[in-house]
């Protein structure tokens, strides 16, 4: 019965061992390059963080593109939905809008697709003359 009772106290604890703890969780939370290419050019450089809600917080938002359609006091939104964690590989669904300050009214708008450290997918850009068009970015998590 000894025996027993020790076989059982050994795949119990190789059982919880193999539950442990994952260190490197993989997630959207960082710091990200933006490349959008099409109709207009675009480049941007931002943080990410993940709420629990399932929007993102965007902060450090940064054109590092000249763009008469983006002069100042933009603001960030967006959202994250996760599909999976596999092997600290994230992936989801990603949309982001970026609204001008000045001049008012362009709103840029972001969808695609997580994986891992890459975002890549479609964008469109609506507003005053000159400021509208459409093409495909490229986010890399740095």
């Amino acid at each position: 019965m000894k025996m027993f009772a020790v076989a059982m106290l050994l795949v119990a604890g190789l059982t919880l061992a193999g539950c442990g703890s994952n260190n490197n969780p993989a997630n959207i939370n960082g710091n990200w390059t933006a490349t959008l290419t099409g109709s207009q050019n675009f480049n941007f450089t931002t943080s990410i963080i993940e709420n629990s809600d399932g929007t993102i917080s965007v902060t450090n938002f940064s054109f590092s593109s000249n763009s008469s359609c983006f002069v100042s006091g933009e603001t960030e939104t967006g959202t994250f939905a996760l599909s999976g964690n596999f092997n600290g590989k994230v992936t989801g669904k990603f949309g982001m809008i970026v609204k001008s300050g000045m001049p008012s009214g362009n709103t840029l708008a972001l969808t695609g697709d997580v994986n891992g450290n890459t975002i890549t997918g479609t964008w469109t850009l609506t507003g005053s003359s000159g400021c509208t068009g459409n093409g495909t970015f490229t986010m890399n998590k740095s």
